[in-house]
């Protein structure tokens, strides 16, 4: 089983600070707060992200899980990764910006049919001024296969490549 250290200090980092929810708009849902219930259909499009406490001359990674797969009272699989976006840079306007390709790109919730709703949660970190995307990212812009999302060990990937602190974090549940 993965280590969840990272998923853990995330729900206590939001609960202490509200200031580090992680501004996230999916689909037409915008200013989502942290727990929205999204349904699938409106979530499978990248979110939209934002953190006012971003600082502009900084790059970030964004990370994304869903860490209740494939049921939330049997999560044998989860958590699953979702996404994982370096370079991630902020405009004037607080929005998270990104040109460079993924390290795994999105996909949206799919939990299975008779599956209660699942927690989809997104993390924004410093990023490593060392990072290079090349080591960590499928050749060629390919997509990243299934079974190398499932329980996905952030924990090991952070310490990986050192990654620096969370700065903010958001999540919204569907299914």
């Amino acid at each position: 089983m993965p280590s969840d250290n990272h998923i853990k200090s995330a729900f206590s980092l939001i609960e202490k600070d509200e200031s580090k929810v992680l501004g996230l708009t999916v689909g037409k849902h915008e200013n989502v707060q942290p727990g929205t219930y999204i349904p699938r259909q409106d979530a499978q499009e990248v979110p939209k992200l934002s953190f006012s406490g971003a600082t502009p001359n900084n790059k970030y990674v964004i990370v994304s899980l869903d860490i209740d797969a494939p049921f939330p009272s049997f999560g044998i699989l989860g958590p699953i990764l979702h996404w994982i976006q370096s370079d991630v840079k902020v405009t004037g306007t607080s929005s998270l910006e990104f040109d460079a390709p993924f390290v795994a790109n999105y996909i949206g919730p799919a939990p299975p049919p008779g599956s209660s709703p699942h927690r989809y949660i997104f993390f924004l970190y410093e990023q490593p001024e060392d990072f290079n995307l090349k080591d960590h990212a499928p050749a060629d812009g390919q997509k990243l296969a299934n079974m190398s999302r499932m329980r996905y060990d952030l924990d090991a990937w952070a310490k990986e490549i050192k990654l620096g602190p969370l700065v903010a974090f958001n999540y919204f549940v569907s299914n």
